[in-house]
């Protein structure tokens, strides 16, 4: 497994959380905290009616499975088990010594993405701001990869970045293997490409317990960079690994009638989380507030291109990113 997914799956377990409680109604047992488990999921997880899920169903499967002698690993793994049957990388089960996640999201995609092959093209002459790397390509195209949103966004970096390529004829972003971090810090690139105030999304919360418990959509806007606007023409890179706070940034760029986004479906995660704790100590991260696109859609499933392309194992072998020259010539027209 490569350093790059292995911070990528850091990144969708340690993402801040959103918010906590530690009520328990349920004594520090096996079936205990399996109910409690269940319980905290019934009324708050934001996702049941969207994908379908019977929760009943799967509370009934998986009780059977719990009995009072259980080891510690024993109800961990079929804990873990339970929470999978959600197919959300923003739900996991962690403990001191524990972590889990779902990560089938990202099956049956190609990975559109070498990270040898990119290196090709952040030669020597790259310079980085925050988590940011970028470099002047040929034709004069600015090319710049985000490894992630975790880390604070300065406006004093991007400046000196934006300052460096300020007479490019346009901009590339790549965030294909970007795990996510914060909305904020997403937010905060995003509006450096808008000269006014415009509507990016919705957002649902909860309003009680039951599962359809949802207040009205209400709107999410982008408001404009006060340092810097950008607004030659730009594309977005994403692959399947484009996840959370990145899958969130694809939604926002693609309302923008300047961007277009090249590659792959983006990886989803659009719930925002929230976190709660068993009786045992274990912490639960759930998704609890969807955000939509502008035609109020979910994004959950990830947020398709504007135009799909796929590495080309040919040009891999050439040290050529398929995804980056597409993006080149698109621009170039």
């Amino acid at each position: 497994m490569n350093k790059h997914l292995v911070k990528f799956l850091f990144l969708i377990l340690l993402t801040p959380l959103s918010g906590c409680v530690g009520e328990h109604s349920y004594a520090d047992t096996p079936e205990g905290n399996f109910e409690e488990l269940w319980k905290i999921l019934d009324e708050g997880y934001c996702f049941f009616d969207y994908k379908q899920i019977d929760w009943d169903y799967i509370h009934e499967i998986y009780k059977e499975q719990i009995y009072p002698a259980m080891s510690e690993n024993e109800l961990f793994d079929t804990l873990s088990q339970m929470l999978n049957e959600l197919k959300d990388g923003h739900v996991n089960l962690m403990g001191d010594s524990y972590h889990s996640g779902y990560m089938g999201f990202m099956n049956g995609y190609q990975d559109n993405f070498n990270w040898s092959v990119l290196r090709n093209y952040l030669d020597t002459n790259s310079r980085k701001a925050d988590d940011a790397e970028y470099v002047i390509l040929r034709d004069n195209i600015a090319y710049v990869y985000i490894s992630n949103f975790s880390e604070t966004v300065t406006y004093s970096a991007m400046n000196t970045m934006f300052n460096y390529i300020r007479n490019c004829d346009g901009l590339i972003i790549d965030i294909r293997n970007n795990g996510g971090g914060t909305i904020t810090n997403a937010t905060k690139v995003a509006s450096c490409f808008t000269d006014k105030k415009i509507l990016s999304g919705y957002i649902l919360h909860k309003t009680g317990k039951g599962r359809n418990d949802f207040s009205a959509p209400q709107p999410i806007y982008l408001n404009p960079s006060s340092d810097i606007i950008w607004l030659k023409n730009v594309v977005v890179l994403t692959n399947r690994r484009t996840y959370s706070a990145a899958n969130h940034f694809v939604n926002v760029m693609k309302c923008l009638p300047h961007v277009t986004i090249i590659g792959d479906t983006s990886g989803g995660g659009s719930g925002l989380p929230f976190t709660s704790e068993l009786p045992n100590g274990w912490q639960v991260r759930f998704s609890a507030s969807p955000i939509l696109s502008i035609k109020k859609e979910h994004t959950e499933f990830g947020v398709e291109p504007d135009i799909h392309v796929d590495m080309e194992e040919e040009d891999e072998k050439k040290g050529v990113d398929t995804i980056i020259e597409s993006a080149c010539t698109f621009l170039l027209k």
